[in-house]
């Protein structure tokens, strides 16, 4: 089998976005869904939560962040693959959060996309850090399954299917499939016969 890229750690600022139950249709409403590709869908996530005003999306200590922080529920709502498409697209590398609907948090891991849980409690101190020092950078370290700072470090879960697959780089079903195409073909005429 071929292994595609490994990915074991992210980097980055972090990005606070409050709130419960913020579904597919608020990451990226469906008027945007029209797309051929998922190029430019970075540009509309949260379009119309955005449109309110005073979004994190749209504040100048958050542009460049890589590492969403999230509460409950977090892609519950319509299934569709173009809402961690459209994260991933605006910068979001991953995402830590108290829960995730289960086929959003599935479409990410499909994009190479780290969704980690944390309790509510570090949920809170990780935004509420963020919103003090927003300069500051975290790392999410997928093996060892914390987010850490220069000075604190908080424990965070994911299913161990999805941490040996981000660390194994077995992520990206599609790039396997076309990688071991020869293998594929040759199989299905054996079978055929």
């Amino acid at each position: 089998m071929t292994v595609m890229q490994p990915i074991r750690s992210i980097t980055g600022r972090g990005i606070p976005l409050r709130g419960n139950d913020i579904d597919t249709d608020r990451i990226i409403p469906a008027r945007f869904l029209r797309c051929v590709t998922f190029e430019g869908l970075g540009a509309h996530v949260f379009a119309d939560d955005r449109a309110q005003g005073d979004h994190p999306f749209d504040q100048p200590q958050y542009q460049g962040a890589r590492i969403l922080v999230v509460n409950a529920n977090f892609g519950c709502g319509s299934s569709r693959e173009h809402a961690p498409q459209a994260l991933r697209r605006w910068g979001i590398a991953a995402i830590i959060g108290e829960s995730f609907a289960e086929i959003f948090a599935g479409n990410c891991l499909a994009l190479g996309l780290p969704v980690v849980t944390a309790t509510a409690a570090v949920v809170t101190e990780l935004q509420d850090r963020i919103e003090a020092i927003p300069e500051q950078e975290f790392t999410l370290d997928i093996a060892a399954l914390v987010v850490r700072t220069s000075d604190q470090s908080w424990s965070v879960q994911m299913p161990k299917s999805a941490q040996q697959s981000l660390l194994q780089g077995t992520w990206d079903a599609c790039a396997q499939l076309l990688a071991n195409r020869e293998a594929i073909l040759a199989t299905a005429a054996r079978l055929a016969e």
